[in-house]
């Protein structure tokens, strides 16, 4: 007598291929008790939740850190976010409009009042966006892995992103090697001078340096400020409700952006003022802002989501703060031209492979997602 199968084909998302699942062996027929009636598709369509497929929950060895029921809704997704974008905007003119402060005495003042306004607007989207999304798991770390902090996979976050990045800016790198190797040159046509002299005006220079941007509140607002809460907000927080809000991955790395340059629009009245009231040079400077803030949002979301780690984000901001626009053009033959073009094509080919989930998470019973969305690896 032929038995029956005892085994099916199951789809793994995260390895592409299918696998056989054992079942177990038919019974004899008995006559089945009644119930419900299952509902119609429509219906089951019709709510929508932010845990994965069944298929991808159990790939996990723990359930998510999300309540089995429904998400938020797209309007509420989004309305969350711009509101997040607008509060963190708002807050940095509270003082003077809100309350009524007096003007700052002093630039230093002015600015140290403004990072407290940031920090403040980003700690009530952090605690705004825990109540908005469905966590039923209120344990510490729970919540941290939700914004993607996290002490595990700390290097891959820092040095892989930080090394992709950099190859966007190989034309401003090779103008600063070209610069250190003529510098070197001139040294060394000092016989005898190069050994001593050299090294220790580089290292002195180099400590001066350090200690110059430590004291400079520009470069705190710069390199530590300004990244850390807008990484916060416009990634951690919002990038989360955005997936549980049912947005693809490719709407979120246009949407988030968005939000991100429209938040650098209290830039213009300031440009305008230094640009001697001309509308036209001032729209023209923070239209160049905002597409370039548009990119980079794009990119920083794209990691986000990649890496399910906060460091990598930042690390990539806080590089490009420094770094500044990249250089595309030089009077040194074409040399920046050309490491450009040569650093961008490696960014092309790298931005997937550097970036794969299985290099920042471990791997969970095939599962590699830092938060249970598979479908994107």
């Amino acid at each position: 007598m032929e038995i029956p199968s005892t085994s099916t084909q199951v789809y793994d998302p995260d390895q592409l291929v299918s696998f056989t699942l054992p079942l177990p062996l038919p019974r004899v027929a008995t006559a089945a008790p009644p119930g419900p009636p299952p509902p119609p598709p429509a219906a089951a369509a019709a709510t929508h939740s932010c845990l994965p497929p069944v298929g991808l929950a159990l790939a996990h060895a723990d359930p998510p850190a999300m309540e089995d029921g429904p998400g938020l809704s797209r309007p509420a997704a989004l309305a969350s976010c711009f509101s997040m974008a607008l509060l963190y905007v708002a807050t940095l003119y509270a003082p003077t409009v809100v309350l009524r402060l007096p003007p700052p005495a002093s630039f230093k003042s002015f600015m140290i009042r403004r990072f407290a306004c940031a920090a403040v607007s980003s700690l009530v989207s952090v605690a705004a966006t825990a109540l908005v999304l469905p966590i039923r798991r209120l344990e510490v770390r729970d919540l941290l892995a939700v914004y993607g902090i996290r002490g595990d996979h700390v290097w891959q976050a820092v040095v892989l992103p930080l090394s992709l990045t950099s190859l966007m800016y190989a034309g401003n790198l090779a103008l600063k090697l070209l610069l250190w190797v003529d510098s070197w040159k001139e040294h060394q046509n000092c016989a005898g001078c190069f050994s001593f002299e050299y090294i220790y005006n580089s290292v002195q220079f180099l400590f001066r340096w350090i200690l110059s941007r430590a004291s400079n509140i520009m470069a705190w607002r710069n390199f530590v400020v300004a990244p850390l809460t807008e990484e916060l907000v416009f990634r951690a927080c919002m990038i989360s409700i955005l997936l549980c809000g049912g947005f693809e991955k490719y709407s979120i790395l246009i949407l988030g952006p968005i939000l991100f340059s429209l938040a650098h629009l209290n830039h213009f009245m300031e440009i305008y003022m230094k640009q001697n009231r001309q509308l036209i040079k001032a729209s023209m400077i923070i239209g160049l802002q905002l597409g370039y803030t548009v990119v980079f949002g794009s990119y920083a979301s794209f990691l986000f989501i990649r890496t399910g780690h906060l460091l990598a984000p930042l690390v990539a901001h806080i590089f490009c703060n420094f770094m500044g626009l990249p250089v595309l053009f030089s009077r040194r033959k074409g040399i920046a031209t050309v490491a450009f073009v040569a650093g961008m094509m490696g960014f092309l080919w790298l931005l997937f492979p550097m970036t794969r989930p299985d290099f920042y998470n471990d791997r969970t019973k095939n599962c590699r997602c830092w938060h249970t969305y598979c479908s994107w690896i």
